[in-house]
């Protein structure tokens, strides 16, 4: 097999966790000399990722094996001895950073037998392939525990069996694809970071329940549930069924005096009929459903802060554009896709032309991971936007919390530096973020405007295109 020059792809016996190789990629991606790097399990959906990147891998690679491929600068084999060191050393930190186990016993080999030692009120936390997550989650479910499916790409019609098999026990499918959660105070996924309080979320939406939780928290008002349910369930096929099940959980305790409903666009009827089963509650419900010419998510941010008796804060903005608007569209680059709907819907109302990716869609993300986790495909894309002729303004989201990027303002802001178009950021998150709000606004402010509220950022964006004031 012939390789283009400069390649080097070899074959290790070897195995790591896909989100830990993921930062050994990006770490040796950053070596002097090498131009890409993709260090990964050799499954099919990698192999696709590693052919559409121009490697050619050996056809006798498996899923239990390790690939290294690497792109390189130039064909000194001093840079390639230097990669394929720096390759080894990144493995070697990850196997020194895993705790050993005081008493080392083998690992349950499936969820049945994992859950048989279980407390019945633990939930179980799913994040397999998405065609092999319902079979995990249909074991959780029979063994009478809650299921959190983090996995995306799970088809519809498991969904639709997981969730009616859920409402039969009593029981709460949170997802598939939920990738925020808040039990009881405790961060799930990329959850934020949020004191205890009198809020209640139920959300189709992670990022727009991330926007919630972090303009709560600035006006100083705590959220100590948010439930995800996966952002289908409010379509047709779904109906609703983890919706209606978190609604009645969080309207049975007593500590919640407030609960907020919040979903991309949902389907009409679904939307009628979980609104008169809300006012059916004790607890009062504030919807939060997107959609032509409802709230946006800050308007009811502010209006549970007036239920609640809370002053409304000033929404904070750092920084400022740096460039005249040169052309016509605003172009907008997601990694959640609420926050993308939203702006979309807030073009639109305005009449503005836009451009608006969600970079996080399933399609996109198809073997590879999460915008909000991996910033790479964002940077290639941010990069031809603010050179095209027609991109007035540019929009960009940052999404703190659990398991997202250590230091998003790290590569964003050398990729904003010098910029042709301005830049709106909206930066979600929360004070106790473990990637430090404050410092990531701070940053981030140097090279463009940040905003708290995604929907203020939006309609900066919007003035700058129409010449509106600030």
């Amino acid at each position: 097999m012939t390789r283009p020059p400069h390649q080097h792809v070899e074959v290790r016996s070897a195995y790591a966790d896909s989100v830990a190789l993921l930062q050994v990629s990006r770490t040796v991606s950053a070596l002097p000399g090498v131009a890409a790097a993709q260090v990964a399990m050799a499954t099919p959906l990698n192999l696709d990722v590693l052919a559409g990147m121009g490697f050619e891998v050996p056809d006798d690679a498996g899923p239990n094996d390790m690939v290294v491929a690497l792109r390189l600068v130039d064909g000194d084999p001093t840079t390639l001895e230097a990669a394929v060191a720096g390759v080894d050393a990144a493995l070697r930190a990850l196997r020194s950073a895993r705790p050993a186990a005081a008493d080392a016993q083998a690992p349950p080999r499936t969820t049945a037998s994992a859950l048989r030692g279980a407390d019945p009120g633990d939930p179980v936390l799913v994040s397999v392939p998405g065609a092999s997550a319902a079979v995990e989650a249909a074991d959780a479910l029979a063994a009478g525990h809650d299921v959190m499916i983090f996995s995306d790409n799970v088809p519809l019609e498991h969904e639709v069996a997981l969730k009616r098999a859920a409402a039969e026990r009593g029981l709460l499918v949170m997802g598939p694809d939920c990738g925020t959660a808040v039990l009881d105070g405790v961060g799930l996924g990329f959850a934020n970071v949020t004191r205890p309080g009198p809020v209640g979320v139920v959300a189709a939406s992670g990022t727009g329940c991330q926007q919630l939780l972090a303009l709560l928290d600035h006006a100083g008002v705590g959220v100590s549930w948010a439930l995800g349910v996966g952002g289908r369930d409010l379509g047709r096929a779904v109906g609703g069924l983890a919706t209606r099940e978190a609604l009645r959980r969080l309207d049975a305790d007593p500590g919640v005096e407030r609960i907020v409903l919040v979903s991309k666009p949902p389907d009409d009827e679904v939307a009628a009929a979980l609104a008169s089963y809300a006012a059916t509650l004790g607890t009062p419900v504030q919807l939060a459903l997107l959609g032509p010419g409802l709230p946006d998510l800050t308007a009811v941010a502010e209006q549970v802060l007036a239920d609640l008796g809370v002053p409304v804060p000033q929404w904070p903005v750092a920084g400022e554009v740096h460039r005249e608007v040169r052309g016509e569209l605003l172009v907008g680059l997601f990694a959640g896709g609420t926050l993308a709907q939203e702006t979309e819907l807030l073009c639109r109302q305005a009449g503005v032309p836009h451009e608006v990716v969600d970079l996080g869609d399933d399609e996109l993300t198809h073997g590879r991971a999460h915008p909000m986790i991996d910033p790479t495909l964002r940077l290639e894309r941010l990069v031809r936007a603010l050179e095209h002729p027609h991109t007035g303004v540019v929009q960009v989201d940052v999404v703190l919390g659990h398991g997202a990027d250590p230091d998003p303002a790290a590569t964003l802001v050398p990729a904003l530096a010098g910029a042709a178009r301005p830049v709106v950021v909206s930066l979600v998150g929360t004070a106790a973020d473990p990637q430090d709000l404050l410092a990531q606004r701070t940053a981030l402010a140097r090279v463009a405007e940040v905003h708290l509220s995604n929907a203020g950022a939006t309609r900066r964006a919007i003035g700058l295109l129409t010449g509106g004031a600030r």
